[in-house]
């Protein structure tokens, strides 16, 4: 069997569908898999075969980068047709995006299989648009099965497929990897895989005006630009805290730590559920409030605290960590929330849902 995975090219689309490909590789060693991402992609090395086709979000204003972007994209769709008649796959499997389009549109016409995975509560405009001409559609969260009513015969919930390298570790092992008290309240701070430097800002702001900077420890990713910013404050401050640009060994920060700060992107959130953390949400306020109602799961779960990108300013952030961190039963009825077996199955659960088409 060949199989072909789509996606687009931030890391919200790219995990999940490495995550998949984890698994598929692991279980069935027998069968060809091709990822294909646009060119400008967050993840240059990648251990899977892999194409690469022309896309350029297209927006609805006229412009010459609006008209360039059109041009991209049917360069794409060209791109996407040579690709699949030189793999020949029998599935497609599209992780949303206009990367996903073209790709899935001709995949349909040539006779191949085609199932669709959506990673939010409110699905994009991408997979809105194929729904109709897909075999399967793959949700994150039961939520989403509202936005589809008209084709509930083709979905089906599968979870959001966590990388394969994302394994729960013991926590003293992982606060060894940092360099950490075991004694101390670890927090994660995380802007998502291109940073956020709201939230930089904001978290910084908000240890500032806490009482007592001893009683916890931080791994905050801060993306590229805020390093050094950040590293300086962290010092003055006399906080202990470990920096980083991007952090691949994502199952050390997990594990460490007792409390994520952290936008609401969908593979985040999965990655939140699966290793069953208590967490502070503060969603990106732009992208048709995705993560919005992905960070509604959490909260109405009794897991997530959700703060408004607009509250940053206010000491609304730095009350709110502080009064965790004097709540051991709270933090303790957060991680209870989950249950046992949230985000085990999900990688296998699409898998399974793939080669049954």
């Amino acid at each position: 069997m060949k199989i072909l995975v789509v996606t687009g090219s931030s890391g919200g689309h790219i995990f999940p569908a490495l995550g998949f490909l984890d698994t598929l590789a692991s279980r069935h060693k027998d069968i060809e898999a091709l990822l294909v991402l646009p060119r400008k992609s967050i993840i240059s090395q990648i251990k899977y075969k892999v194409s690469y086709i022309s896309i350029s979000s297209i927006k609805s204003s006229l412009d010459f980068k609006n008209f360039i972007a059109l041009l991209r994209f049917l360069k794409g769709a060209w791109e996407s047709i040579i690709i699949l008649l030189k793999f020949r796959p029998d599935v497609v499997v599209g992780f949303g995006s206009l990367a996903c389009v073209p790709m899935v549109m001709f995949a349909r016409f040539l006779g191949a299989k085609v199932l669709i995975h959506e990673q939010n509560v409110i699905p994009g405009r991408a997979n809105r648009m194929l729904v109709r001409f897909v075999d399967k559609i793959a949700l994150s969260f039961a939520e989403t099965r509202s936005y589809f009513k008209n084709y509930e015969r083709k979905i089906t919930l599968t979870g959001n497929p966590i990388r394969a390298e994302l394994t729960r570790i013991d926590r003293q092992k992982a606060l060894d990897f940092f360099g950490f008290y075991n004694d101390r309240f670890t927090i994660l701070v995380t802007g998502g895989s291109q940073a956020s430097r709201r939230i930089n800002l904001g978290f910084l702001k908000a240890v500032s005006a806490m009482p007592d900077k001893s009683i916890f420890q931080v791994i905050h990713l801060a993306g590229n630009s805020d390093v050094d910013l950040l590293a300086k404050a962290y010092k003055d401050l006399n906080i202990d805290a470990r920096l980083f640009n991007f952090l691949g060994p994502m199952h050390y920060a997990y594990s460490a730590s007792d409390l994520v700060v952290s936008r609401g992107g969908a593979t985040t959130i999965s990655e939140i559920m699966f290793f069953r953390m208590p967490a502070v949400i503060i969603p990106y306020p732009y992208a048709y409030k995705h993560q919005a109602a992905n960070a509604d799961v959490l909260k109405n779960m009794g897991a997530g605290i959700i703060i408004g990108d607009d509250e940053l300013d206010a000491d609304i952030l730095g009350k709110t960590i502080d009064g965790l961190i004097r709540s051991p039963e709270r933090i303790k009825a957060m991680r209870s929330c989950y249950g046992e077996n949230s985000g085990l199955s999900a990688n296998d659960l699409l898998v399974g849902t793939v080669l049954s088409l």
